[in-house]
């Protein structure tokens, strides 16, 4: 692959891999590191960041073509919908709206039935963290809905013939 130039569609490029590839590793940090069990919202939000990645690795791959810019736009989207997705989820943290009443477990082990019913409850209006009053999914919503803004305006830049 040829080096990437200092330009700001391959700044967005690159943004639309680093940005979801950052939020997952985070994520997985702190459910293996830190034994913060995802509820099944935390799993919606995990999703989009999935396909972006894959959206991200394949625009890359097709850079300097109409689909390689399709792909990061979908990108950029799919990013965003992470942000919202953890929008909705910390209302539901705060107490500003219901949510649903899904809940999650990761252990089966040996026996699927017995880790099933001895399973703790994740409660998706409870927050595993928060830092300054911020859960996780408020920070996913802040990061992914202002990098998202970003990624557009690198792409919008470039369009206006300013790349």
């Amino acid at each position: 692959m040829a080096r990437l130039a200092p330009s700001p569609r391959n700044w967005a490029y690159l943004l639309a891999l680093a940005v979801p590839a950052s939020l997952i590793l985070a994520v997985y940090i702190a459910q293996y590191g830190f034994g913060l069990a995802p509820c099944e919202m935390c799993w919606w939000q995990r999703y989009p960041h999935f396909a972006a990645i894959g959206l991200a690795l394949g625009a890359l791959a097709t850079r300097g073509t109409r689909l390689g810019v399709a792909l990061v736009w979908f990108a950029v989207s799919a990013i965003a919908i992470s942000g919202l997705i953890g929008a909705f989820h910390a209302g539901v943290e705060y107490g500003w709206w219901e949510g649903p009443t899904a809940c999650s477990s990761t252990k089966l082990g040996d026996d699927p039935l017995a880790a099933i019913m001895n399973a703790p409850l994740i409660r998706c209006d409870t927050p595993a963290w928060t830092m300054f009053g911020v859960s996780l999914a408020g920070y996913n919503f802040l990061v992914s809905i202002a990098s998202a803004t970003l990624i557009a305006g690198l792409l919008g830049r470039h369009s206006k013939g300013m790349g």
